[in-house]
């Protein structure tokens, strides 16, 4: 098949690219920097998904749009806002799609999006898959817990954490529990759904092997880093919540109030894709062991 391929150039937008072409899929990824791509097998098309004029000739002569555009951050001051990235850019997808006349097209959402969601994340996450399910399409919509990797933001984050400070601040007591998947079994998942017709029109929630509380998960990447001696400091979650607000506005502050919420609010499956997929999904402990020491060595 031909790939357009919205979102390539981000963390999950490397592993799905590695796994399209091991299928033997052509792609046509869209990039603001068309030097940005060199790879064999990939045509780069230059263009902004917010503006449709840009790209949507490209989606000519393709069999599938795959969409994994998403921010976990918004910098409203630079245009990049949740309403924007997520839903206004698939509406802008949607109708490209339509009018070049491509029946498939695979999204990729976040697991806790659904009606009702406390965070501004959760809503336009869900807005968006509302607006693929009313597509006309034969949708696919995926919703990944926390995504480890090498490249990754969450993981790689708490190691410099570890890494750096003999004590670190823990957002109350820990207990709230994430099941985070491997970044190459995300996207193993959307590889394979382009050949599979029982994934029309389904939606699936993608988490991994274990459940970890944070502080198991704080736990496992010190043991992995032999930081064994790095101490927690309990954070209220009130006192959090008061300065936060105040705080979220400067790029260096590593958590905002949606993520707090999100946080708090676990993410959790019952890991029933993997009776459609029949593969088990990667030890997060396993996999950390590898790349982790490599990235924070020394």
């Amino acid at each position: 098949m031909r790939i357009f391929l919205a979102g390539s150039t981000g963390f999950v937008g490397g592993h799905v690219r590695c796994a399209l072409l091991e299928n033997g899929h052509e792609l046509r990824i869209l990039t603001h920097k068309r030097s940005t791509c060199a790879e064999p097998g990939i045509e780069a098309v230059e263009g902004d998904v917010t503006r449709p004029e840009t790209f949507a000739t490209a989606l000519q002569g393709c069999d599938a749009v795959i969409n994994l555009v998403g921010i976990i951050r918004e910098f409203p001051n630079r245009g990049i806002t949740f309403e924007r990235l997520h839903v206004a850019a698939t509406k802008n997808l949607l109708a490209a799609a339509r009018n070049a006349e491509v029946r498939r097209f695979v999204q990729m959402s976040a697991l806790g999006a659904r009606p009702g969601a406390v965070s501004c994340y959760h809503q336009t996450k869900y807005r968006a898959e509302e607006e693929v399910r009313s597509s006309g399409l034969d949708w696919t919509i995926f919703r990944p817990s926390v995504i480890f990797g090498p490249k990754d933001d969450f993981i790689n984050k708490l190691a410099g954490f570890v890494k750096g400070f003999p004590l670190v601040p823990m957002i109350g007591d820990g207990s709230y529990r994430l099941q985070p998947i491997d970044g190459n079994d995300v996207a193993r998942c959307f590889a394979m759904s382009l050949d599979m017709p029982e994934t029309v029109n389904q939606t699936y929630e993608l988490c991994g092997r274990d459940r970890f509380t944070y502080r198991q998960l704080f736990e496992a990447v010190a043991e992995t880093l032999g930081k064994k001696t790095t101490r927690t400091v309990q954070v209220p979650v009130s006192l959090i919540k008061l300065i936060t607000p105040f705080l979220q506005r400067f790029a260096m502050f590593p958590i905002t109030m949606y993520q707090i919420t999100m946080l708090l609010e676990e993410s959790i499956c019952d890991g029933t894709w993997r009776e459609t997929f029949r593969f088990e999904p990667v030890g997060l402990e396993e996999a950390i062991h590898v790349y982790l020491k490599g990235n924070h060595a020394g």
